[in-house]
């Protein structure tokens, strides 16, 4: 009797700890929108420092009023240049309220490429499948992609889906390629590839999922830097051990944040929504980020 109390005791402290466990993920950790810093060397020496935005995974729904509120006000950081990396709806009625979200960002140059659920709404998926590398990909109802894109090209971001561009940012000449997203196999390097051209003070690369055969395409013509999200840093991470899953084909300890790859600099972006099915991040608070270039160590 007495075990059975004790085992009866601590069952129910763990369905509590569980409990606690995503009531914090889902109700707190999930909305504690936060800006990370980093500084990346990648510009030419004596060239002044530039600062860049890196914006991913919105997954936008109607009503979410807080997290349209904080990225609308990251405008205030003046950026020179902003990134974004896709998978900017959960929802066919987000339109309107990424449009609203993003329009003070619009002042200042941008490019962008989309992820999966810019194309296609979310859908149900099963926990475990995320461990299986090869799990196929399900597909829910068709978004206006094509109202997202007009938005943002009318606003004068580049659209670098499977495209290439050149612009002058800060007095900076600055090339521009990105893909479609690889994880739904949309990507075509074949379009963008070739070496990075001599005029350039800055080589910069998009791509919603940070798959190692793109990030080596790019890293082979010789650009000084990549932006990736579609990872969300792992969601569900343990303290001091990390993410338990990428999602792609990205190894865990370069899941978030400023890595080397190769002879040039990866920032993957932990992003700032969810999945409305999997409302919930624990140890792995939602972000964009502000990456300040500045001259390379020579």
């Amino acid at each position: 009797m007495k075990i059975s109390r004790g085992l009866a005791a601590a069952a129910g402290i763990g369905v509590g700890a569980g409990a606690l466990a995503l009531a914090y993920a889902s109700l707190y950790e999930r909305v504690q929108y936060t800006l990370r810093h980093f500084a990346v060397p990648a510009l030419p020496e004596g060239a002044e420092p530039i600062r860049v935005l890196h914006i991913s995974d919105l997954h936008m729904t109607p009503g979410q009023v807080r997290k349209a509120h904080w990225v609308a006000s990251l405008s205030a950081l003046d950026p020179d240049l902003v990134l974004l990396t896709g998978d900017n709806l959960a929802h066919p009625d987000a339109v309107d309220l990424v449009a609203k979200t993003l329009r003070p960002l619009l002042r200042a140059p941008g490019a962008f490429v989309f992820g999966s659920n810019d194309y296609y709404a979310p859908v149900f998926k099963n926990p475990l499948q995320y461990f299986n590398p090869n799990h196929e990909h399900k597909y829910g109802d068709p978004l206006p992609t094509e109202e997202l894109r007009k938005v943002l090209t009318d606003g004068g971001w580049l659209d670098l889906n499977n495209a290439a561009a050149d612009k002058v940012v800060a007095g900076l000449n600055v090339h521009f390629a990105g893909v479609d997203d690889p994880h739904f196999d949309l990507d075509d390097y074949e379009l963008v590839a070739g070496p990075v051209p001599k005029s350039a003070d800055l080589s910069i690369g998009l791509t919603h999922s940070p798959e190692p055969r793109v990030l080596d395409e790019f890293a082979r013509d010789g650009y000084d830097f990549v932006a990736a999200g579609h990872t969300h840093g792992g969601q569900l991470c343990v303290p001091g051990y990390g993410a338990l899953v990428t999602n792609c084909g990205i190894d865990r300890e370069r899941v978030k944040g400023l890595h080397p790859w190769e002879d040039m600099w990866l920032h993957v972006s932990a992003g700032l929504g969810t999945s409305p099915y999997a409302p919930v991040r624990f140890a792995c608070a939602p972000e964009a980020s502000l990456l300040t270039f500045v001259p390379k160590a020579f």
